[in-house]
């Protein structure tokens, strides 16, 4: 914008300076140019009164002619009898020569000659001025462009970095009163819209506190009655064992929810610890195991152990994202694997159904549209934030989730290699 404001001022003084300073620059030249001839004329006027009596008292010689001579100037006298005494250089053709005649009372006649060199160096001399002033008048619109557009560029700055903060989360922004009409329309803007997103913000955490609450009084009173029916002595072994089983299921809701409330609050997950990726790869396919047999599915991992510092909870929330996807969307078997991949270590879920082709597989979508896309979505509840939920997950703990470009649909969690914190 400053540049652009320089760049108008100094264009507008060129307009300017160029619709006044050139014609006058034209009329300054042709009045140097007709006050070289109205000399030239006086001067063959005052000739022409001098010269016969001076050529009746003691004649006209080549060196009187020369006193009479002025820089640039050529006089000749031509007497009665046609002889021509001349003095001074001769013209060169140049345009501007100026040349006049006089016919003297005795029949003889003078002519003065003046260079159009001369003429034309004393024309440039007083059209001279004239440039110099447009020169220094689009120097000087230089100059207060350069302050005027630091002036007026400096509240649009200004609002620059209040609009930056507002993207940062910074939503107690001071309302700055600008001289600017414009910037000042702007700033209120900014500063409305700070404080509708600040309010927005604290219902939504308000009501993400309120929804965890709300979630976790039922599921602590479904704990506690699951386990003391498997305490009972009437309760069969079997029985006791799929309750034991359901009460790990519910302990690991009851972290899943306290994690995204914390992921909501704009908060990264904490309790990074050192853990085998293999043995997690395991785990997430045995917790299914059960739903993939009974849609005649079959779901396998294996690897090698490969050692990992990073935080379970998030990660095995990311597994049963891409395994519940993979077993509503995909075809054939699943497999999870883990595997160290060089620069980062990998968590991979594959099924055998065909790569989807959307290329905004991660973004959140909304119930109307997520229908007809279910598949790229991964959302086994058609709301379609279920891969979009997994991938914030794994940026939260600096990770990143990828669709791979295998022609069957393969999801990778790339995770950093981290030591020990």
């Amino acid at each position: 914008m400053r540049e652009r404001l320089i760049a108008a001022f100094v264009g507008l003084a060129i307009v300017v300076v160029a619709l006044y300073g050139v014609p006058r620059a034209y009329v300054v030249a042709d009045q140097a140019l007709q006050f070289e001839q109205q000399k030239i004329e006086r001067a063959a006027d005052l000739l022409a009164v001098t010269l016969p009596d001076v050529a009746e008292s003691r004649g006209i010689t080549v060196s009187y002619l020369q006193t009479l001579l002025q820089e640039g100037d050529r006089v000749s006298y031509t007497d009665p009898t046609s002889a021509v005494l001349s003095a001074g250089p001769e013209l060169t053709g140049h345009p501007d020569d100026i040349r006049v005649t006089r016919q003297l009372g005795n029949g003889s006649s003078v002519t003065l000659e003046r260079t159009g060199t001369l003429v034309a160096d004393r024309v440039a001399g007083a059209v001279m001025p004239v440039v110099l002033i447009g020169l220094a008048l689009i120097v000087f619109s230089a100059f207060a462009g350069f302050i005027l557009a630091r002036l007026l560029a400096r509240p649009f700055q200004e609002l620059a970095v209040v609009a930056e903060q507002l993207g940062t989360g910074k939503f107690d922004l001071e309302e700055k009163q600008y001289s600017v009409p414009e910037a000042q329309e702007i700033g209120t803007a900014l500063h409305t819209s700070s404080q509708a997103l600040a309010e927005l913000l604290r219902r939504e955490r308000e009501f993400a506190a309120n929804a965890s609450h709300q979630l976790r009084t039922p599921i602590t009173a479904l704990r506690l009655e699951l386990e003391d029916l498997s305490y009972w002595k009437e309760t069969p072994p079997t029985v006791a064992a799929q309750l034991n089983h359901s009460l790990g299921e519910i302990d690991r809701l009851s972290t899943a929810v306290s994690e995204l409330l914390e992921l909501a609050r704009g908060h990264r997950p904490a309790g990074a610890r050192e853990l085998d990726l293999a043995t997690v790869a395991t785990e997430a396919a045995n917790r299914w195991q059960r739903q993939t047999e009974a849609r005649n599915r079959r779901i396998v991992s294996g690897s090698g152990a490969i050692p990992a510092v990073t935080n379970p909870g998030p990660v095995n929330q990311i597994l049963d994202v891409l395994i519940e996807n993979a077993l509503n969307h995909g075809k054939g078997a699943i497999t999870v694997q883990a595997a160290d991949a060089g620069s980062h270590l990998s968590l991979s879920v594959s099924d055998e159904g065909p790569r989807p082709r959307s290329d905004r597989i991660f973004a959140r979508r909304t119930a109307s549209n997520a229908s007809g896309s279910a598949a790229a979505s991964g959302s086994g509840s058609g709301e379609g934030i279920g891969l979009a939920v997994a991938s914030e997950l794994a940026d939260a703990i600096g990770g990143h989730l990828v669709l791979g470009p295998e022609e069957h649909t393969t999801f990778t969690l790339m995770l950093p290699k981290r030591s020990r914190p």
